[in-house]
């Protein structure tokens, strides 16, 4: 491949420049990378998904002649990715090279064209110049109505739903396990094939502090780092724990304050940091945690967040730390093993790539990846699957579990208009 990438004086507004149809856009607080168009596809499945396609990657981008003029991360050669949740899930992982990316970050701009050789006088022969000339930004396309999409229940009902999570604390009092998250779906028709910018616009609009993410029809808005990796530092955001927003600011402060002294909350807080740290560790030479939970705050509800960070100690790059960290206790469950297996009872249904990793990698095997939370996946029929899932621990209450998915749905659903 091909790939260079060159400074440009604007990229701005970065998601009306996103195709309608099959956009590709990871951002925060209105930086990151949209791209366009496809060069290349690794699909993978499978319980060596990840690393089958870290390996591939990594051949590709040992072939790869890059003139990176910017420097910055998300310049240079990128691929979107986003992958199943379970082993034995029906929906490919993938990642996917664009052949334009459009980037911001910290004040720059850029743009980088990615292109496969041609074997003749292709890129690698072009001079800085005309390659330059070549790179030409899109321009954005008029702002649109917000698609409405009427969502019902899934497979999982309510009723069901709430069984399921009885059944999920009877086990956890059984001292079977200690955590489990179980989800469930709501399920839509979209039927404007030029609606997906609105939508993705609309959670940036909303969630500005979360992950806006679309990459191969999976949509959504995370607050959750899984890993990021830059010039061998690395930092995770784990999440666990949840309130609903207050109705006024002394209401609100009070809600968080409820949070931070819940025993229920924090010790399915404990639970998740424990897992993330046992896996990242290993790989590190220094890691270093928050060290107390602090609340998140989000515009429909508080969370209870661990930051850690450190030094990678191993030459490992984000999709190794992905493949090791893979699925954590913030989305599975304590102990993971019998939690997947307790997911697959109750659940009932295949998560397909909710809850699984998305993001993106470098040439270098730097990159930024989340959790697929708060989305959904749009289907090339125009099916919408929303997700959303609890923590379930011996107190949980099945009521109010099934109220905490109703919170955690109302991002993507009023991203459709709902």
């Amino acid at each position: 491949m091909s790939v260079r990438t060159i400074a440009v004086d604007e990229t701005e507004p970065l998601i009306p420049r996103a195709d309608p149809r099959n956009p590709l856009v990871w951002l925060r607080r209105g930086e990151g990378i949209v791209g366009l168009g496809e060069v290349l596809r690794i699909e993978s499945s499978g319980a060596e998904r990840i690393d089958d396609a870290a390996a591939a990657w990594r051949a590709l981008a040992e072939e790869a002649d890059v003139d990176d003029r910017v420097g910055l991360p998300g310049t240079g050669l990128v691929a979107f990715g986003a992958f199943a949740f379970a082993d034995d899930s029906a929906a490919p992982s993938a990642l996917i090279v664009p052949e334009l990316v459009l980037g911001r970050r910290d004040g720059r701009a850029w743009v980088t064209r990615i292109s496969l050789a041609t074997g003749d006088i292709d890129e690698a022969d072009v001079s800085g110049d005309e390659a330059s000339a070549t790179l030409v930004l899109p321009e954005p396309a008029p702002r649109r109505r917000v698609p409405r999409v009427a969502f019902s229940p899934g497979s999982v009902t309510p009723t069901r739903y709430e069984r399921s999570v009885a059944e999920a604390v009877r086990r956890i009092d059984a001292g079977d396990l200690q955590k489990v998250v179980l989800a469930r779906q709501l399920v839509g028709e979209l039927h404007e094939d030029d609606g997906l910018r609105a939508t993705i616009n609309r959670l940036g609009e909303d969630y500005p502090d979360t992950w806006v993410f679309a990459v191969d029809g999976l949509i959504g808005a995370s607050p959750e780092t899984l890993v990021r990796v830059d010039h061998g530092q690395v930092s995770s955001r784990v999440l666990a724990g949840t309130i609903a927003r207050g109705a006024g600011e002394a209401s609100d402060r009070e809600r968080a304050t409820t949070l931070l002294a819940s025993a229920k909350d924090l010790d399915e807080h404990a639970l998740a940091v424990a897992s993330a740290v046992n896996r990242l560790e290993p790989h590190t030479a220094r890691l270093d945690a928050s060290p107390e939970p602090f609340t998140l705050q989000l515009p429909n509800l508080w969370h209870l967040a661990t930051d850690l960070k450190g030094t990678l100690g191993d030459g490992s790059s984000s999709l190794d730390l992905v493949r090791a960290m893979h699925p954590t206790a913030a989305v599975a469950g304590t102990p993971r093993k019998i939690a997947l297996r307790v997911i697959d009872e109750l659940e009932g249904f295949d998560r397909g790539r909710y809850a699984g990793p998305v993001g993106w990698v470098d040439g270098d095997g730097d990159g930024e990846w989340a959790i697929a939370l708060r989305c959904a996946q749009v289907d090339p029929d125009g099916t919408v699957t929303a997700y959303a899932g609890c923590g379930i621990v011996h107190d949980s209450v099945p009521a109010d579990e099934l109220a905490e998915t109703v919170m955690k749905f109302r991002p993507i659903v009023e991203a459709f208009g709902g």
